[in-house]
Parts: structure tokens; C-alpha cells; sequence
């Protein structure tokens, strides 16, 4: 994000201010203003400590140049890495005041992804991003976007691609782990046997053969 060069205390910010506080010590260092018969202070640390916000500032930009992040992941990572809770979040808050957090996109993007890279349902999805730590409301927002009429025509091509796997296994046999592929990818019971019922009867199985059957625990 553009954004993030003009964030004061960036991490390209604190390598040049290291690098500088190097310079400075090796030009000390040959010019041999070290107090005579003192330590060797070209070898010294660069500049003072950093502060806690400082740290911590520099730990988020490493996550988010890897990957978007949401706010708790960010501030589970700072809190692993001892920052004190107060600086966690008076940078995780400024940052979410820059654009850098954004746990609504995340969850959009997100969504998105996930359905169409995994297939996964929005039932699955609403449980990826409840482990990530987004808000609820946020949530439902997300995957609200993917209607059922959607959902229904994604478990339609994941059993399309897996139907010929199945070919050679007894009917039921096959129903069991059509219907058990999409249960673990967040699809409802109904949904699930519905389409796998569909494509086996395009597939010529009888209609009534495939009744009273129940999807498996997922």
C-alpha cells in the first residue's frame, strides 16, 4: 500500500537511521576519536533502544508485507512478543486509522478467495474468519455476499470434478462420500444431498434408489 511508506517509524525508516548510526560509528571508529586505551566502540550498538511502539510498529509492517492481517492477529503476534498491551494497541488503532488493518476488507477478500480457490461454503467461511479473530457483524456482512443461489451452483462443480473418482463404488457408497466432501467444506445437509442426488441420477442411478439417505457426520 502506498500508504505505508508515509507511516513515520517505517521499517525502511529505522534500517536507513541504523545504517546511518553504523556509518557514524565506523567513521568514529577510523578516524580514531575513541578515547585512548578505551573498547572498541565501532562494534557498539546503533543508536538507543527502540521504544515499545517503535517495536511494535515494525513487527506489523513485517506481517502485513507478507499478507493481509486482522487486528487480532496483528496484536496476538505483538502480545507473543512481549509489547506491552498499551503500545499493542495505540499502533494497532493507528493503523487501523491509516488503512493498514482493515478486518472488513479481510473478510471480503477473504470470502471471496476461499470460495472460489477451496469452495468452501459459508458456513466454513463464517468459521475461518471467527478464528481470525473478525467481528461478527463483519461476518455476516461477508459472507452475506455469497448468495445460495452461488453456493448451491459451487457444490454443483466440486461434485462434477469429483464424480468419476467415484465410478466403480456401489450407489450408496458413492452418495456417503460425495455428500461427506461437501459437509466438510461447510455445505447444509439438504444442499448437499440435493446435488449429489442430481448428478448421480444424470449419471442414470434410479431416482428411488437414492431416497432416504442421510449425510454422514462431518
Amino acid at each position: 500500500m502506498t500508504r505505508r511508506t508515509e507511516w513515520p517509524g517505517s521499517e525502511d525508516d529505522l534500517s536507513s537511521a541504523a545504517g546511518d548510526a553504523e556509518t557514524r560509528h565506523g567513521r568514529r571508529g577510523r578516524h580514531g576519536r575513541e578515547d585512548s586505551g578505551g573498547p572498541d566502540t565501532s562494534r557498539a550498538e546503533s543508536g538507543p533502544p527502540r521504544t515499545p511502539e517503535e517495536q511494535a510498529r515494525a513487527i506489523c509492517l513485517r506481517l502485513l508485507t507478507g499478507s493481509p492481517r486482522t487486528r487480532k492477529q496483528l496484536g496476538d503476534a505483538l502480545h507473543r512478543r512481549g509489547i506491552p498491551e498499551e503500545a499493542a494497541e495505540e499502533v494497532l488503532s493507528r493503523f487501523e486509522d491509516v488503512g493498514l488493518i482493515d478486518d472488513a476488507a479481510f473478510a471480503d477478500a477473504w470470502v471471496e478467495s476461499r470460495h472460489h480457490g477451496r469452495g468452501l461454503a459459508r458456513r466454513a467461511l463464517a468459521r475461518e474468519l471467527r478464528t481470525k479473530g473478525v467481528d461478527s457483524a463483519l461476518i455476516d456482512v461477508a459472507v452475506g455476499r455469497l448468495d445460495s443461489e452461488q453456493e448451491e451452483s459451487t457444490a454443483r462443480e466440486l461434485v462434477d470434478r469429483k464424480l468419476r473418482s467415484t465410478r466403480g463404488l456401489d450407489r450408496e457408497k458413492r452418495l456417503r462420500r460425495l455428500a461427506g466432501m461437501l459437509a466438510r467444506k461447510g455445505y447444509p445437509e439438504g444442499l448437499a444431498l440435493r446435488v449429489v442426488k442430481r448428478a448421480l441420477e444424470e449419471e442414470g442411478e434410479d431416482p428411488e434408489l437414492l431416497e432416504d439417505h442421510y449425510l454422514p457426520d462431518a
